[in-house]
């Protein structure tokens, strides 16, 4: 049998130009190291004996398209980027979207309002009993958000954007506050004994205990004057930023809807936001030309998508499913039952503020989890921080770039991580499925036919790896604990 396969594998090559005297090259590698970032290597000569090949990556065994990768608008990642002189926070702009020069991120996500990553609470109409809508507005974020994005545009008009809230307008929910938990209760349940030591850090956010919202509960308050009101929400926030040039492609109804949190958080039952979605935002969004997607998922039971998927009025408006943290459990199940279903990672782990090549290490696992259970989207989170990542709710999260009081910054070595595959795998890519023993490797053949390899090394000492791409072999010298690249293309 595989005789047979390596038949049509070879038949393959030479229809389409990977075989005869187009043998494919390596014409870039490069590597980062916990110490050394982005080094670019001596290139790769194929191996004229082959001995033992440690994994084959067949041009045939394509998988999910890849639409692209990118990272989260968020407010502090504006005004830390703001403390640099102006040239510097262009080029680091430069750096993130110009095509071909640095991480080639193209596909984002902003938040609809506040976020546990805003400067502070708030909503677009925080007027009680405005179901018209008459006093909506998005003036917050023209200090903020809207910058960050026309900035980003300019070296990429066309980024692609998604949106979703964290809590909709307070009113709208039953305990009649931005958060879901109070920052007492966590006080104590995180610090125990040293509560005071966890208020120092954390702003008390005022809600009552008695407020308090639960998971599987719908803090939402489920009439339908406040359910239509919260799709014109959306619908307005969606007219607002166009006529800001931005345009919102898609959206999701809720950020997390199974956690209640201190920050802006809402919590929905499965059934409520299938109600909400089938019945208001659906239609809303498919009037405004603007598609749905189910999440975010944040739990590992994978029946809080498919009660969604399976809805007789949601479903048909479910264009896709994305998944984060505790989601990316559930995410192989429900591949393997929606095997063409778009699904996106929606928002990388955010690690603790230090900003170390422990966190890296623990990145390139998870993007390599997500990527080989069918994800086409892979998003980053908060794009920038400065030192330490301290949201306005005490949270420490690392960033992609780290901003310095005395307004110097550092690429971090998460960023690095995204870039050896965002920066090589283009928009229409296709993943491949490689064989054999070493599996520490993502690949994707680009729309140019170009094969990207992206290998790690997580041991103490340098490996050389042997990697068959069609009929070539090489012999891959991976430096101990890195991230390695390589490019093929064919002569």
């Amino acid at each position: 049998m595989k005789v047979i396969k390596n038949l049509f594998v070879l038949l393959f090559l030479a229809l389409t130009g990977w075989a005869c005297s187009d043998t494919p090259t390596v014409v870039e590698f490069v590597s980062t190291t916990e110490g050394r970032f982005w080094e670019t290597q001596p290139l790769i000569k194929p191996e004229t004996e082959v001995g033992r090949v440690d994994v084959v990556i067949d041009p045939l065994h394509t998988q999910q398209t890849i639409e692209g990768f990118g990272a989260c608008f968020n407010e502090l990642g504006w005004t830390s980027l703001s403390l640099l002189e102006p040239q510097v926070r262009e080029d680091i702009l430069k750096e993130l979207f110009s095509p071909g020069v640095g991480a080639n991120f193209t596909l984002c996500r902003m938040p609809v309002a506040a976020n546990d990553f805003a400067l502070d609470w708030y909503s677009y109409n925080e007027t009680d009993g405005d179901f018209d809508m008459k006093e909506f507005s998005i003036d917050n974020d023209r200090k903020t958000l809207i910058p960050f994005i026309r900035n980003a545009q300019k070296y990429l008009p066309d980024v692609k954007i998604w949106a979703s809230p964290w809590s909709p307008p307070s009113w709208m929910k039953h305990n009649k506050h931005y958060a879901s938990r109070s920052t007492m209760a966590m006080a104590r349940r995180f610090a125990g004994q040293n509560a005071s030591t966890y208020m120092t850090r954390v702003v008390d956010n005022g809600l009552p205990e008695d407020r308090e919202g639960r998971e599987g509960t719908d803090m939402f308050i489920r009439q339908e004057d406040y359910l239509k009101a919260y799709a014109l929400y959306f619908s307005k926030f969606i007219e607002a930023y166009r006529a800001e040039g931005i345009n919102i492609f898609a959206v999701m109804p809720q950020n997390e809807f199974n956690s209640a949190q201190i920050f802006p958080s809402c919590c929905w039952t499965a059934e409520g936001l299938a109600d909400f979605v089938g019945n208001y935002l659906g239609p809303a969004m498919q009037e405004a030309g603007v598609e749905v997607m189910f999440g975010t998922m944040e739990r590992p039971n994978e029946l809080l998508a498919d009660t969604i998927l399976t809805h007789p009025t949601a479903g048909k408006y479910i264009q896709g499913v994305g998944f984060q943290w505790a989601g990316k459990e559930a995410l192989p199940k429900i591949h393997a039952k929606y095997p063409n279903l778009r699904l996106y990672q929606t928002e990388q782990e955010c690690g603790n503020g230090k900003n170390d090549w422990k966190g890296a290490t623990y990145s390139w696992n998870l993007m390599k989890h997500y990527l080989n259970n069918g994800v086409s989207g892979y998003l980053y989170w908060n794009i920038s921080l400065m030192q330490g990542g301290i949201s306005r709710w005490g949270w420490a999260q690392n960033s992609l770039v780290v901003v310095n009081e005395d307004k110097t910054f550092a690429y971090t070595p998460e960023y690095y991580v995204m870039k050896h595959v965002s920066h090589y795998v283009q928009p229409g890519a296709k993943r491949l499925q490689p064989e054999g023993d070493y599996n520490d490797l993502l690949a994707f053949v680009n729309p140019d036919k170009s094969i990207v390899v992206i290998a790690g090394n997580e041991k103490a000492t340098q490996e050389t790896v042997s990697i068959q791409v069609g009929e070539t072999v090489y012999a891959a010298p991976l430096n101990s604990h890195s991230l390695n690249t390589l490019l093929i293309h064919t002569k």
